[in-house]
C-alpha cells in the first residue's frame, strides 16, 4: 500500500516466547516454568530498508533513560529511518504519567542534525510534529 509517511511511535513487541504451547502450563511446585524469548522482526528497520515501496518519510520514536541524543543517533543509523523523535523517559524527565515532554528531533541528513524542543504539552508536541511532517512532505513533492 503506497504511503507518504510511516510513523513508528512504539515498539509493537521486541520479544516473544520462543515456544508456543497449546494449553496451560501446569505448575507442580518443583521449579518455575522456563520462559525463553526470541526477538521479533524489527518493523521500523524493515520498512526503512525497503528499496521499493518505501515511504518518502519514515519516522521512529526512541524512549531513552540516558544519553538520549547519542542513543537516538545510534538508532537512526541502525534502523535507516529519516527521523527519530527522542524522549527522555528517565525519572528526572518526568514524562511517564506527566502531561509535558521534551523531545529531540534527530534527522538523518548525513550528519544527524538534532533539534531540541522546549518542554511542551504532549498535545503541542504532536501538533508540531504533524506540522513538520507536512512541511517536509510538501518540500519533497515540490
Amino acid at each position: 500500500m503506497p504511503a507518504d509517511l510511516a510513523i513508528f511511535a512504539a515498539a509493537v513487541g521486541d520479544w516473544r516466547p520462543a515456544e508456543m504451547r497449546a494449553g496451560k502450563i501446569k505448575k507442580d511446585g518443583s521449579t518455575p516454568a522456563p520462559l525463553q524469548l526470541v526477538e521479533n522482526p524489527d518493523i521500523l528497520a524493515t520498512i526503512a530498508g525497503r528499496s521499493e515501496g518505501r515511504p518518502p518519510l519514515v519516522v521512529g520514536f526512541a524512549a531513552e533513560t540516558d544519553d538520549v541524543i547519542v542513543n537516538a543517533q545510534k538508532k537512526i543509523a541502525r534502523k535507516g529511518c529519516d527521523w527519530i523523535v527522542a524522549n527522555d523517559v528517565s525519572a528526572e524527565g518526568g514524562v511517564m504519567g506527566g502531561t509535558e515532554n521534551t523531545v529531540h528531533l534527530v534527522a538523518r541528513d548525513g550528519g544527524s542534525s538534532v533539534e531540541t524542543w522546549p518542554k511542551l504539552g504532549k498535545e503541542e508536541v504532536a501538533r508540531r510534529l504533524v506540522a513538520r511532517f507536512a512541511e517536509l512532505l510538501a518540500a519533497k513533492s515540490a
